[in-house]
């Protein structure tokens, strides 16, 4: 053993070599939390700029005059879900034109036949209840179906959007490419001004094919305990610096290629397949505050079966077709779970979707073989399926390795300083990033929530932990990772289960 210990740790192209590995993940990751701290700060003033210019839009007067004006169909898709009604009041309320908005609630008549047992009643039958309390006005907005047979969300929604159900609410206006669906989940908690928003926006921009709004988990922050609320502004923090701000900067960028094509256009030509594998990027949907035009979406076949989240399903069709989702500035709150467990069973169904999509992605890529479709595929299996599970255990040991390889290669004074400092600027700015200006930039939105929502630090123990526990939030989401990898290599499959809220609201 001495033979070998001494033959190990004295290999020189082998200590070399883990030293500029260690020095590349390092730099890799400080790199990536700068981005993620601009991503933030994009996000946020695109929301306050959009806050600051509300008196501009157009109002409920105007906008039931103007016949080009957008008609929204809002689907929810439920699934016992005790507190229905308040996504549902928070949708009727919003400042638009009641003839040109329909919710409509999609339900699966399985659970009428076996509700569960402490709610005593299916989510249908609740929102039946809620209905009739409507003025008829409202009653007319609203429709209620019910899915028969087994199926996720995704069939869930696509029954919803059978012609058969449009056709009795749009009248004579069923023109698809006036029509936008909307998305939110049964938790949801919208913005009153999203639909006027969109309808403005698209006033000045009519090839405006999909968005994505803002989403917070933010909606049940009083009821969390302090790890919850860490995990709220982290989750949170996902949204704004990764989702909303690739949405933004990815139009940057494509606005940014076609003033080189116009300007050189055989360059263009030359660096396009450059350009789409190395600094395209795939958008994220969420499932909340989301929308899409009926004809482009029927053009997918309707919102993706194939895997166990839909959501990021639709984006990377969306972006195979070539559409580009603008970034919605209204803010929707949606629910964290409220234990440790419903956080694990959260990003497991999660993972699991980015295992489904890894099939989709290849599907894609085959019969579309073109540079960014294959970036797509690529980037999903890297970033994704790979740097989930092993990112919270990868990041520390490499870091660690960084600062004792530099002292073996002290000899090289700037090898030595590289070393040194790449993970110690890493450690840094995951504190400072993660727990200190993420927390920061969270509260910057609270005035423009569409329900008052506190999430200031108080206490002194409040401050301590959300500062130095923010990592909390990857290590669950890692054990979800770990949780799908483990039961499929067990038993070949793993079933995600959906959030439970009868649990944490009966």
């Amino acid at each position: 053993m001495d033979a070998f210990g001494a033959w190990f740790w004295g290999t020189g192209w082998f200590w070399f070599a883990m030293f500029w590995a260690a020095l590349l993940v390092n730099g890799r990751a400080a790199f990536k939390l700068l981005l993620d701290w601009k991503g933030m700060l994009t996000t946020c003033r695109f929301v306050e700029q959009a806050y600051e210019q509300l008196a501009t839009l157009p109002d409920e007067a105007t906008l039931e005059r103007d016949q080009a004006a957008p008609i929204f169909v809002h689907l929810v898709p439920v699934w016992q879900e005790p507190e229905i009604a308040t996504t549902l009041r928070a949708l009727l309320d919003s400042r638009y034109p009641h003839g040109k908005l329909h919710v409509i609630v999609a339900a699966r008549e399985d659970e009428a036949r076996s509700p569960h047992q402490a709610m005593g009643v299916s989510t249908a039958e609740l929102v039946r209840r809620f209905r009739e309390s409507l003025p008829p006005w409202q009653q007319k907005m609203l429709t209620l179906v019910a899915m028969p047979g087994d199926g996720r969300k995704a069939h869930q929604l696509n029954w919803a959007l059978r012609p058969e159900v449009l056709k009795p609410l749009l009248d004579l206006r069923y023109d698809p490419a006036r029509v936008w669906i909307g998305l939110s989940d049964a938790d949801s908690i919208p913005d009153p001004n999203v639909y006027r928003w969109i309808a403005a926006d698209l006033a000045a921009n009519r090839g405006r094919l999909a968005y994505q709004g803002v989403t917070l988990s933010l909606a049940n922050f009083d009821r969390l305990d302090v790890r919850g609320r860490v995990c709220a502004v982290q989750q949170s923090s996902i949204f704004i610096r990764v989702s909303i701000a690739r949405l933004i900067n990815e139009r940057r960028r494509l606005a940014a290629f076609a003033r080189l094509a116009a300007r050189a256009p055989r360059v263009a030509r030359l660096v396009r397949p450059i350009f789409e594998l190395c600094f395209r990027r795939s958008q994220i949907c969420l499932g909340h505050n989301q929308f899409v035009r009926l004809d482009v979406l029927r053009s997918l076949g309707g919102f993706p079966t194939s895997g166990a989240t839909e959501d990021s399903t639709l984006g990377y069709a969306l972006g195979a077709r070539g559409v580009v989702m603008a970034a919605m500035p209204m803010l929707e709150l949606v629910d964290m779970p409220d234990s440790r467990d419903g956080m694990i069973r959260q990003n497991a169904r999660w993972y699991k979707g980015v295992l489904d999509d890894v099939a989709f992605l290849r599907g894609v890529w085959r019969r579309h073989p073109t540079p960014f479709n294959l970036a797509q595929l690529c980037r999903h299996v890297g970033n994704k399926v790979v740097e989930w599970p092993i990112a919270a255990v990868v990041y520390p040991v490499l870091g660690f390795l960084g600062w004792h390889l530099a002292y073996r290669f002290s000899y090289h004074p700037v090898w030595f300083l590289l070393g040194v400092a790449f993970p110690s600027i890493s450690l840094g700015l995951t504190i400072w990033v993660g727990g200190i200006v993420t927390q920061d930039l969270i509260e910057s939105l609270t005035p423009h929530l569409p329900r008052r929502v506190n999430v200031a630090r108080t206490t002194l123990k409040a401050k301590f932990w959300g500062t130095f526990r923010c990592q909390t939030y990857w290590l669950l989401a890692t054990r979800g990772a770990w949780r799908v990898l483990w039961s499929i290599a067990r038993s070949g499959r793993f079933e995600p289960v959906k959030t439970d809220r009868v649990v944490r609201r009966v």
